[in-house]
């Protein structure tokens, strides 16, 4: 029986989303909920010459004031310090960011920029450290992975120190999520695996967590249960604009999930392993997921969820059977998806696992870990099982 002072929680889910086909074209309606006239659209490098950037530049009409695209894989602080300049000289008042973490990332990190200025270092390592509303921020994915449009953190890669740095405040919380499927057509095979994965991963943590709630609980579950359904098809064919719906929404359940129940040890060795070698973080999660779970095993009841949720039957198996099954089940859809299984698929030398056991050391993500990890023995061991 649960005691009512054992149960406190706090929840938060600000974003308002819009969802549906051609959503996009409603943005100039957004931009002037939120009182904005000129506004800067971030993007990368790819997406800025894609009929989808044009698309939204031409919805934005007369608020448009510019474009910001010069964002890459893992972006880093001086391209947005750099994107914080362009914004000033523009004059722009909201943000529109367009693209996959990287580029929604990048505009969390301009939107304090314009409101507060300095460079973007000045805010990482804090938390919740602002204390006023940052500049106005309308996401439109074109990935269905990092939840990013509804999540308070942001991941910016310091590259001359090879260290993902984290920006986490409740004030760069996006406000406006637009999910339109047409979006997301785009996305080649294995990068609508490797997002979907990335999704998955916040589920499953957002359920293990020591800072889990039943709210976020509730996002996770069904976040499982339409991944596993929707990711295949997905990846067998990205033109089916419902399919695609579904992992929009898919992702967007996953990242309410842990952007209030947080993540743990995956995805603290995920972004170690992204800022030492590189591999993108839906990849590096797709891999490591199985390996985590493995490690917390021992100490986590809760995995029996995730097997409910992925529809494994539970009845009259113990939580560590049950766990077990949601990890085979796990290995067997990143089989099906043609992802990699093992770090060294992906070019991690294996001289590099200790350097990358002690990076993970100082990601925040491990005080949610439902198992103590601060040990880099203990990290190196899961990376080793992992390469």
């Amino acid at each position: 029986m649960i005691e009512p002072e054992a149960l406190q929680f706090v929840y938060r889910n600000p974003t308002k989303i819009v969802y549906g086909l051609n959503a996009v074209n409603d943005i100039a309606y957004e931009v002037e909920l939120l009182g904005g006239s000129r506004v800067l659209v971030v993007t990368d490098r790819d997406l800025a010459k894609s009929a989808m950037v044009a698309r939204v530049v031409k919805a934005l009409g007369p608020t448009f004031a510019g474009l910001f695209s010069e964002v890459v894989q893992d972006s880093g602080v001086e391209i947005v310090d750099r994107g914080g300049a362009a914004g000033k000289e523009l004059g722009a008042d909201t943000l529109v960011s367009v693209g996959g973490g990287s580029s929604i990332d990048t505009a969390k990190g301009i939107a304090i920029l314009l409101k507060e200025g300095g460079t973007i270092r000045d805010y990482a390592a804090q938390f919740n450290a602002l204390t006023r509303a940052q500049t106005p921020h309308i996401v439109i994915p074109t990935t269905a992975g990092t939840g990013s449009e509804v999540t308070y953190a942001a991941v910016i890669k310091d590259h001359a120190k090879k260290q993902k740095l984290l920006v986490v405040d409740h004030h760069i919380t996006p406000d406006t999520g637009i999910l339109d499927p047409e979006m997301t057509v785009g996305m080649p095979p294995r990068l609508t695996a490797a997002t979907g994965m990335d999704a998955l991963t916040h589920a499953v943590e957002a359920i293990h967590s020591e800072q889990h709630e039943p709210l976020a609980d509730a996002m996770a579950m069904h976040a499982i249960r339409l991944i596993l359904a929707f990711l295949p098809r997905a990846v067998e064919n990205g033109q089916d604009l419902a399919v695609r719906g579904q992992m929009l929404i898919a992702a967007n359940l996953a990242g309410v999930a842990f952007g209030n129940a947080q993540v743990g040890i995956v995805h603290a060795m995920a972004h170690s392993v992204g800022a030492r070698f590189g591999v993108p973080h839906g990849v590096a999660n797709s891999i490591l997921l199985p390996f985590g779970m493995q490690f917390n095993l021992d100490s986590v009841p809760r995995y029996a969820l995730v097997a409910e949720a992925m529809g494994i039957p539970v009845q009259g198996q113990s939580p560590e059977a049950a766990g077990q099954a949601a990890i085979e089940e796990i290995k067997k859809l990143t089989r099906r998806l043609g992802l990699p299984q093992r770090l060294r698929e992906v070019q991690v030398p294996e001289a590099g696992i200790r350097e990358v056991a002690e990076l993970t050391l100082y990601d925040g993500s491990l005080v949610y870990n439902p198992k103590p990890a601060f040990d880099a023995d203990l990290i190196e061991g899961v990376l080793r099982e992992a390469w």
